[in-house]
């Protein structure tokens, strides 16, 4: 039994690469890298973070997420058709089309998954397609996939808490008052890899209940399925780490609901619609809450008369070695308060190749960052702030 098991487990490795999704979840955040690069240059000037970051800091995540599925999947048995893992495919590629990572979100892709599947077969059935079997889509294990979607909500809410405070995406936008402030996007993109049982095989029961999830076939295989989940979150009012750890938490609540109802499903089925409808409505009411309550707020980066809001740090400068941190207000540069971006710049050039920042952190506590610039180093130590868009793009649109 166990060399049974291990060949298939080689198989459903190697039937891994069969799924387009790999491919084009590379393709996808490639695009997504190129588009935010060309607007950092847009608005600062410079290319902030490499092109690659969108996935940069899930992997660990997603490989402990993704083996603790496939425990479960594989332990209690969970089966799912190839038509299911096909029509979930192509639905998370439809979504991500409009390059909106929010869209990726379980109860999105999941969620219409569900919908399709359920529906479909109805629809065959009535338009009468003779060319299509009528019983293509109807072996679907729709409380599997409810339990799958509460699971994979717990794995979107720990990927937002994860991001880190300067791991956000920096951009700017006119205020109510017609002046530029800064807002983050909070912007990631994972994929986790899991186990599951297929339908035809070498694997057969080993105990009595064993899959408990199952399509009624008698013998199994395991398939390595990918699967991508994305956020994209706009904070303006707020520390970017404050705010997503409201939506992380919010999230969570929601999967620990879906998961609730998935359980109960496996005794009423229906229950397992109503798990889907709950698990989309509330993702969609998270987002809403947080985009009203958001735009509700002044600006958090902005102009301020007691200092500067720091927009951004560029990784590997001399600001990120220094631990300088995205929220943070610089309130004297050598000595000297600054009350704008210019005043800035004067005083960090008044003492050569040494300057010394007052920065005030998060609990209005003032701490002292000082060192001397190196041969190499960012010009501007590699902080950002809230300010008008870099004249060169600006320059470029007029000759455009």
């Amino acid at each position: 039994m166990v060399e049974t098991w291990l060949m298939e487990l080689l198989k459903g490795i190697g039937r891994l690469f069969l799924n387009p999704l790999i491919y084009w979840a590379v393709i996808l955040v490639v695009l997504s890298g190129i588009s935010r690069i060309k607007r950092e240059r847009n608005n600062f000037g410079t290319k902030i973070f490499d092109v690659f970051t969108e996935w940069k800091n899930t992997w660990s995540i997603s490989i402990i997420s993704g083996f603790v599925i496939s425990l479960l999947a594989l332990g209690i048995g969970i089966v799912f058709s190839y038509e299911t893992i096909l029509m979930l495919s192509v639905v998370s590629i439809v979504l991500s089309l409009s390059m909106r990572f929010t869209l990726l979100s379980p109860s999105y892709t999941i969620g219409l998954t569900y919908l399709l599947l359920l529906f479909i077969p109805y629809f065959l059935k009535q338009q009468s397609f003779a060319e299509m079997d009528s019983n293509l889509f109807t072996d679907s294990n729709f409380s599997g996939l409810v339990l799958l979607l509460g699971l994979l909500l717990l794995v979107e809410a720990i990927h937002l808490k994860r991001v880190k405070r300067n791991a956000s995406f920096p951009d700017l936008v006119l205020g109510n008052r017609g002046k530029w402030v800064g807002q983050h996007h909070v912007k990631k993109m994972s994929m986790i890899p899991f186990f599951i049982l297929v339908p035809s095989g070498y694997i057969t029961s080993f105990i009595p209940f064993w899959p408990y999830f199952s399509l009624g076939g008698d013998t199994y295989s395991i398939l390595l399925v990918p699967f991508l989940i994305g956020f994209d979150h706009v904070i303006k009012g707020n520390i970017p780490q404050v705010a997503q750890r409201k939506l992380a938490t919010s999230i969570g609540i929601l999967g620990v609901f879906v998961l609730l109802l998935a359980s109960i499903s496996i005794f009423a089925s229906w229950v397992s619609l109503t798990a889907v409808l709950v698990a989309i409505l509330g993702r969609e009411f998270i987002s809403y809450k947080h985009r009203i309550r958001d735009k509700a707020k002044v600006p958090y980066f902005n102009i301020s008369a007691n200092g500067l809001k720091v927009l951004a740090i560029i990784p590997d400068t001399p600001a990120d070695r220094l631990g300088i941190l995205t929220g943070e207000t610089i309130y004297k540069v050598n000595g000297q308060k600054v009350h704008n971006v210019a005043g800035f710049y004067r005083a960090l050039q008044a003492n050569g190749a040494f300057f010394k920042l007052d920065i005030v952190d998060d609990s209005g506590e003032v701490r002292f960052v000082q060192s001397a610039f190196y041969q190499g180093d960012h010009h501007e130590l590699g902080i950002l702030f809230a300010k008008e868009k870099y004249r060169g793009s600006e320059q470029r649109q007029q000759v455009n």
